[in-house]
């Protein structure tokens, strides 16, 4: 459900209050999810998330004030969907994504083909371009979340590009590695709301990734020069960076414009 989190109007964000903080955007999703946990929501097992209705997908999400979280007829839809192939694959995530073995490129493959919602693509001057945002940024949590258990053997990280979302081209943006025309810059200050697969939206999403493999190269070819060794950095850790950043220096970037695209893909 990690998709969409961007208010309509600045001012009237969905909050959701979790031990005495309040939480916007992605955080909302986190905080509510533990919230439920807590009151015995089973909402991490697939027998139930499955199966759950929307109105308990709303008591679920609830937001602290009248601006409720976006797409909630998606979230269910992808999480119904979600649970019954983890449920058609060994009853949880291990199982299903041990089936790719230890390799980040086959898990992401794996996730995309049984997983009809993490198909995040669009056509560009008659190609096929695929982003897989929340299919490799899943993957990269999960590598995450192995690596801090000391069970981080998984191979192929650095097929792996940064998660083409919103957040991240204004950061890069700001720090002066993307520079959008003047006409697109208009556009999005102006609020013009860009459909998933616009050719802008692509362009963004993709310069952004491709900005992340040259700072990426970049990294390598500088700790080689200065250490004479290679570097392990990859573009997720890279991501894991940047979004952060963003989060952190909202108000300083406050004149640089997000894209707005309502999809469930970042």
């Amino acid at each position: 459900m990690n998709f969409s989190f961007w208010p309509e109007k600045e001012a009237q964000q969905c909050e959701v209050t979790y031990k005495g903080t309040t939480y916007t955007g992605f955080m909302t999703l986190c905080a509510a999810i533990t919230r439920a946990m807590e009151e015995g929501v089973p909402i991490t097992d697939p027998k139930y998330f499955s199966q759950i209705s929307v109105e308990e997908l709303g008591q679920v999400l609830r937001s602290d004030n009248e601006t409720a979280m976006p797409m909630l007829q998606e979230r269910h839809q992808v999480l119904t969907e979600g649970g019954r192939v983890l449920l058609e694959h060994g009853g949880n995530f291990r199982s299903f994504i041990s089936q790719a073995g230890n390799n980040a490129r086959k898990m992401v493959e794996l996730i995309v083909e049984k997983i009809p919602s993490y198909r995040d693509e669009a056509t560009y001057e008659g190609k096929r371009i695929s982003f897989y945002k929340r299919a490799q940024i899943l993957v990269a949590d999960f590598w995450g979340v192995m690596e801090a258990r000391g069970e981080g053997d998984i191979i192929n990280m650095d097929w792996l590009t940064m998660f083409a979302d919103y957040r991240v081209p204004q950061a890069l943006v700001y720090l002066g590695v993307l520079q959008y025309s003047d006409a697109l810059m208009q556009a999005l200050k102006n609020g013009e709301l860009l459909l998933s697969g616009d050719q802008r939206e692509v362009e963004i999403r993709g310069c952004s990734i491709w900005s992340v493999e040259l700072i990426k190269d970049g990294l390598h070819k500088m700790m080689l020069e200065r250490d004479g060794e290679t570097c392990n950095i990859n573009s997720a850790i890279i991501d894991f960076y940047l979004w952060p950043f963003a989060k952190q220096h909202h108000k300083e970037m406050a004149h640089i414009p997000i894209h707005h695209t309502r999809c469930i893909y970042y």
